[in-house]
């Protein structure tokens, strides 16, 4: 007499291992939601980073005609709508470079009830610092930028 091999997975086995993949993708996707909210919310630093040399050099040359943005600048992005510079006079003089992002086709947490987010990089001419504040949700802010 033959002993008849098992061949397959009984139906029990099947059902632990979708259980398993369910918990899985249960923990991984809103960590995902959250590291893609972090990447497209790091576009807006990446361009006012680049800015901070040219409107620096501008400003400490002509402190009322250097808040503007350089001939050839990147003003926008994939999820960022716009930059636009403001000029205080001071004392002390500031410029303040504002992004703005998107409101479609980015991730909910850059765009909370339909309103865009915005990070604003600040140079005081008197000190020659840049400072950082933005609207976006606690848990995709930078450290750099409370």
């Amino acid at each position: 007499m033959k002993k008849q091999i098992q061949q397959g997975f009984t139906l029990i086995e099947l059902m632990i291992v979708v259980a398993i993949i369910g918990i899985l993708a249960a923990v991984a996707i809103p960590a995902y939601q959250d590291y893609t909210a972090k990447a497209q919310a790091s576009e807006a630093y990446t361009l006012l980073g680049g800015l901070k040399t040219p409107i620096s050099e501008a400003m400490s040359n002509d402190a009322s005609n250097g808040c503007s943005l350089p001939t050839g600048t990147i003003s926008a992005g994939k999820y960022v709508a716009s930059i636009a510079p403001t000029f205080t006079a001071g004392p002390p003089a500031t410029c303040a470079l504002q992004a703005t992002y998107k409101t479609a086709g980015v991730n909910a947490k850059l765009a909370p009830a339909g309103t865009a987010a915005t990070v604003t990089f600040t140079y005081d001419s008197s000190t020659g610092a840049w400072t950082c504040a933005t609207t976006l949700p606690t848990e995709i802010r930078t450290k750099a930028c409370p």
